[in-house]
């Protein structure tokens, strides 16, 4: 009986305790900053944590509380020391670690870690984070056999990728990195293999190619290619004794068609085990021919449509977010036109701690109160709940009286200052756990509301309206409500009072416009604030159009007259049949009104107009019907009318809603509205093109910028051209703003060793998005803990930094800045102060003479340190000293070859050869030159001395003469003698004056002549084109007589060779045409194709008995010759020795004229080339 009345006591203990918990508060965190606070958890890195081993390592773990709290760290349960690790840092402010990489393996790293924040208020735990590397190991080399296979068989083409950490996203594709095409018949399982339910021919192919895809370290592998080959039976006979050691051979039974059977899974029936809120998947594949079809249901209810997918052409079921319904007994069917098979797949659904009420809250309480923390979820199978307290477990932490732990509560009653700390509840099952900080805050603090002062409120009259008084106060504060004054409080009527402070006015009238006060208050003091309501009056559609029979082709108007409340800004929405407008040119809507224009039988139906306001709505609809039309007149285009009634609503600080209303189209569609603008602030009288809308809108929605006095008009455009514009609008000042943009172009260089010009481009005045411009420039040199120095400069785009080191890099940065505010966060760039010159020469110059005109030159770089500033390249200072040559003076001038670029070695060309040069190397930057180097000298190779100076002829004579010369003025070596050529000199042509004439039988050429030679040549070509006067010589007697016996006699050759042959001699062709040649006709000459000479006395006589050339052209005798075809065209040439040279008959052989030649007076030039050697 005793312990029946406990338990009752402590259950109406627990009861009035649980009565309270409705005045515990949670803390405001973010609005009350100053507070005390234990430290809260904002940021950890995920319980599985999976890096990248290129990577820094970085654990995240950041906190808040009052004061700031400190954090330490565990690794695998025992304590980290950070500093005793120097590759391990953390983070400024913050718990989070870093792990750099690059000087420690990141495997060392591996295990689980656990952060806690701590300051004098308590502890707070993160979750244990499981910190792993990713792994994409390589594919184990494999010989993999090809698989032959006959056709209609299934096959399962392994991939068996490496595990990885995370696992690796598997795909198929060929040689040309085309994915391989997959279908219900062939298609990749879940495990990665490829899976095919029956082969055909098709399938044949080398270059089956598994690539497996690891995330994490953006890799991708691929398995050695798999050779298919599909092959009837037959041929896998004749080649089986070739591939049976190499060559897996499939399936030797007939392919024929047959009901279906799983590939996998196998047998009749399986199970499988998922998590509650995770993705389920299962996995059918069949094997048979015809290609089996795949279905899926579920025996114990029906499948969840939502959250179900069929994928990989139904051979897989997905259902997402699993819950506790799922599980049960799922059946996959395959079926072909043979028959079908089943599998059944049994489903259990375990599940993971997951909240029933969401985690623990943070409680504020004030001394004396009570409060509860609760720590409710759920599992399968059900978890365990652990508390503990500032990271320790609460059994092992000092007993407090004011508190109870009951499994999955603490209750907390009569609490004190000094009780505050920081609860963990750990709820655990084998399949995961949860873990929550809350903390328990005993405060002492006066009200406070924290509803922003004097918010106003709107409302429609006759609708309700709700006005907040959130507040916070420990112990928590009572509300009341005023009016005006506090004459008396806001109680029952029309006013009903939340308990979380909230006034609520059910109908709100006129009467209740006005001031309202909300005061909160409790034991240490009272706070209040003010709050106003206005009341709007309705929207309301005041006319509206009747229901509308239009003819084809005509227009309609439908109109929409609005009344609203002046202080609110109305927009207009437009329906047909209840959906949105069709994108239709002949659509036009605007604010009031909507206008078609040609309309057709498909604008036919319900027109819906709403008006819309921030606070309320109306609609109408009217009825279009569309009926036959009647021919109309025809009609003149034209430009159409300016826009008329610009009206700004919507008026936003960057936004303003335009509306007008089209003028008369004069038969013309318009086209677009062209919106400009002037700004009358800054270009007066300047108007811009703003934005262009579809002729269809008479509404645009117009972005804008700061600081701009606008004034809007509109354009409109058809097809004919643009209309006059409109009468400008009301004037819409834009508010000054902060910038929106930093400048560009930041750029940093030095002008002097000691300085750093900082220059960007300055922005424009619609830029600057408010007056007052100036720009915040920060530099700091870019290494490890510089500060950044920060300077604001006005109407400049300059600033020069003095006292820097020089040629230092420095990252700056330039921000713009007004009168209300600073532009967004600028990017740094990169500059370097001023240049000096380099203090360091080349070192170890070295030369190599490759021939006697340059040489190759080599040198160590300078030091980057020692350059002081961008290098530019090299200097070659270089000259030449003198002569070897000992009578050749000294040369004192300076030559310099540049090598730009940060080079070690070059060509030095253009040398004199046979001299002694001097020469050091410089570096130089954009400052100058720096230190020469060592003073080289080289000298150069013997090269071809110069001309001699002078050449003299002296003491000439009939067959000798004296040749005097000087030494050459460039020796370039040792002079060892003189090579002297020679050669006559060319004469002059011998002929002039030549002419020709065309007479009755021939052509008749003269000239004139001063020659030795006695013997002139006259070379021609004869032309076959014959003119009218020419006879026919196929018709002339003499002519058919003549080729009669032309062939009389070939005959009769003929029968003589035939004759001889038979007789086994030799026919003596060659002595025969001897004892048988015309002296007329003979040959020509083999070298020249000339013919023999033509003696002077027949200088005048007609040329006759010319040949026919081997081209079988013939010569005309009328007056088309000339003298290009005689030797002043292109086939005319003169010889060596003058002689105009012509084809025509002589009585000279050919021999006669090579003999003539060989006597001519005139040498050849070639043969009068000698060479004559001195020595000196």
């Amino acid at each position: 009986m005793r312990m029946m009345m406990e338990m009752s006591l402590e259950a109406a203990l627990l009861l009035v305790i649980l009565g309270h918990l409705a005045s515990a508060l949670e803390v405001p965190l973010d609005l009350l900053p100053g507070l005390p606070q234990p430290p809260t958890i904002t940021h950890q890195s995920p319980k599985d944590y999976i890096v990248d081993p290129r990577e820094n390592i970085i654990i995240h773990c950041d906190a808040k509380g009052k004061p700031h709290p400190s954090f330490s760290w565990t690794r695998n349960g025992t304590y980290l020391d950070v500093d005793q690790d120097p590759s391990v840092t953390t983070r400024p402010h913050s718990g989070t670690l870093v792990v750099d990489i690059s000087g420690a393996r990141p495997e060392n790293y591996e295990g689980v870690f656990q952060c806690t924040a701590r300051n004098k208020y308590g502890s707070a735990v993160s979750n244990n984070i499981v910190v792993r590397q990713s792994k994409s190991p390589l594919w184990s080399k494999e010989k993999i056999k090809p698989f032959e296979v006959r056709e209609g068989v299934s096959l399962v083409l392994p991939c068996r990728p490496p595990a990885g950490l995370p696992p690796p996203i598997i795909f198929w594709m060929d040689n040309n990195f085309h994915k391989l095409p997959q279908s219900q018949r062939v298609s990749q399982s879940l495990n990665g293999d490829l899976y095919f339910s029956n082969i055909r021919q098709e399938d044949s192919r080398n270059d089956y190619i598994c690539y497996a895809r690891f995330t994490n370290t953006q890799t991708i592998q691929q398995k050695q290619p798999i050779t298919v080959r599909v092959v009837n039976l037959d041929a896998i006979n004749d080649t089986m004794a070739d591939y049976y050691n190499d060559t897996e051979l499939l399936t030797d039974a007939p392919a024929d068609e047959r009901r279906p059977s799983f590939l996998i899974p196998s047998g009749l029936s399986s199970s499988m085990t998922v998590l509650r809120g995770h993705v389920l998947e299962m996995e059918c594949i069949a094997e048979g021919l015809p290609t089996p079809e795949i279905s899926w249901t579920k025996l114990s209810g029906d499948l969840p449509s939502r959250r179900t997918s069929f994928l990989h052409f139904n051979k897989t079921l997905q259902i997402v977010n699993v819950s506790e319904s799922d599980a049960g007994d799922y059946r996959c069917t395959a079926r072909n036109q043979h028959g079908f098979a089943h599998h059944t797949i049994s489903v259990a659904v375990k599940a993971a701690p997951y909240w029933i009420s969401g985690p623990p809250k943070n409680l504020v309480l004030a001394p004396g109160e009570n409060g509860v923390l609760t720590c409710r979820a759920s599992g399968t199978p059900k978890p365990s709940v652990i508390w503990l307290m500032n990271g320790d477990l609460i059994e092992n932490s000092p007993k407090d009286i004011s508190r109870n732990v009951e499994d999955d509560t603490i209750i907390f009653y009569d609490v004190q200052i000094g009780s505050s700390a920081v609860y963990q509840c750990n709820i655990s099952n084998p399949y995961g756990y949860l873990l929550s900080n809350a903390f328990v805050n005993v405060l002492s603090e006066p009200p406070r509301v924290l509803t922003p002062a004097n918010k106003l409120y709107q409302v429609i009259e006759n609708r309700p309206v709700l006005m907040d008084c959130s507040s916070f106060g420990s112990p928590i504060p009572k509300i009341k409500w005023f009016k005006d004054s506090r004459s008396s409080t806001l109680d029952g009527d029309s006013y009903i009072l939340h308990d979380n402070g909230t006034l609520e006015i059910q109908v709100a009238q006129a009467q209740h416009k006005g001031k309202y006060i909300c005061v909160a208050s409790n034991m240490l003091g009272i706070y209040e604030n003010h709050v106003y309501l206005e009341t709007r009056e309705p929207t309301r559609i005041i006319n509206q159009s009747d229901d509308m029979v239009v003819q084809r082709g005509r227009s309609v108007v439908f109109e929409c007259k609005v009344k609203h409340d002046k202080d609110l800004m109305p927009t207009m929405t437009w329906l047909k049949d209840n959906e949105e407008m069709p994108e239709d040119e002949r659509f036009v809507v605007e604010f009031d009104s909507l206008s078609i224009t040609d309309v057709s039988e498909r604008d036919a139906g319900v027109y819906t107009c709403i008006v819309n306001t921030t606070l309320d709505h109306d609609s109408a609809t009217a009825k279009l019907t569309v009926v036959e039309s009647t021919p109309a007149p025809a009609v003149i285009h034209g430009r159409p009318d300016a826009p008329t009634d610009l009206e700004l609503t919507d008026q936003k600080k960057r936004s303003v809603q335009l509306t007008w209303i089209p003028g008369e189209e004069h038969y013309s569609p318009i086209q677009e509205f062209v919106i400009q603008y002037e700004d009358s602030l800054l270009h007066p009288g300047h108007w811009h093109d703003l934005a262009r809308v579809p002729g269809t809108k008479t509404t645009a929605h117009l972005k804008l910028s700061p600081y701009v006095h606008y004034t809007f008009r509109v354009l409109a455009r058809n097809a004919v051209g643009l209309s006059m514009p409109s009468s400008p609008s009301r004037m819409y000042k834009t508010d000054p703003a902060a910038p929106d943009q930093n400048p560009k172009g930041v750029r940093g260089s030095g002008t002097e060793h000691n300085n750093l010009v900082i220059t960007w481009e300055p922005l424009t005045g619609l830029q600057s998005n408010g007056q007052g411009l100036r720009y915040k420039v920060s530099w700091r040199r870019k290494r490890p803990g510089s500060d950044w120095t920060t300077v604001t400069v006005a109407n400049n785009s300059k600033f020069i930094v003095s006292g820097t080191p020089i040629f230092s890099p420095y990252e700056i940065k330039v921000q713009a800045v007004n009168d209300h505010g600073e532009g967004p966060e600028p990017a740094v760039a990169l500059g370097y102060s001023g240049e000096d010159l380099p203090v360091a020469a080349p070192t170890n110059v070295q030369v190599s003479v490759r021939n006697s005109t340059w040489v190759k030159l080599h040198w160590d770089p300078v030091p980057l340190h020692s350059i002081r500033g961008h290098i530019q390249g090299y200097k070659v200072y270089y000259w030449r000293k003198h002569s070897l040559h000992k009578h050749n003076p000294d040369h004192t001038e300076k030559r310099i070859l540049t090598f730009s670029g940060n080079h070690s070695h070059g060509m030095l060309p253009g040398l004199h050869p046979f001299s002694q040069y001097l020469f050091n190397v410089r570096v130089f930057n954009k400052k100058g030159d720096g230190p020469p180097s060592t003073m080289q000298q080289f000298e150069t190779n013997e090269g071809e001395p110069g001309p001699p100076a002078s050449l003299f002829v002296t003491n000439p004579s009939l067959d000798s003469l004296t040749l005097e010369w000087s030494p050459p003025r460039e020796h370039n070596g040792h002079i060892t003698g003189y090579n002297l050529k020679y050669q006559p000199a060319q004469p002059a042509s011998p002929f002039a004056n030549v002419s020709s004439s065309v007479e009755e039988d021939g052509a008749l050429i003269t000239w004139e002549y001063w020659g030795p030679e006695k013997n002139v040549y006259v070379e021609y070509i004869a032309d076959n084109t014959v003119t009218s006067r020419q006879v026919d010589i196929a018709t002339q007697g003499w002519f058919i007589g003549l080729m009669c016996a032309i062939a009389l006699l070939i005959l009769i050759l003929l029968i003589i060779c035939f004759i001889q042959r038979n007789k086994g001699g030799k026919y003596p062709v060659k002595e025969k045409e001897d004892a048988h040649t015309d002296p007329e006709f003979q040959p020509m000459k083999d070298d020249d194709c000339t013919f023999v000479e033509y003696s002077d006395n027949e200088d005048h006589k007609p040329l006759k008995g010319s040949r026919t050339p081997s081209n079988g052209t013939v010569k005309r005798d009328d007056s088309d010759d000339s003298l290009v075809d005689y030797g002043e065209g292109g086939d005319g040439q003169f010889n060596e020795d003058g002689s105009f040279i012509g084809q025509y008959s002589g009585k000279s052989s050919s021999r006669d004229i090579a003999e003539a030649h060989e006597s001519s007076g005139a040498p050849s030039p070639i043969n009068a080339m000698n060479s004559l050697n001195s020595f000196v």
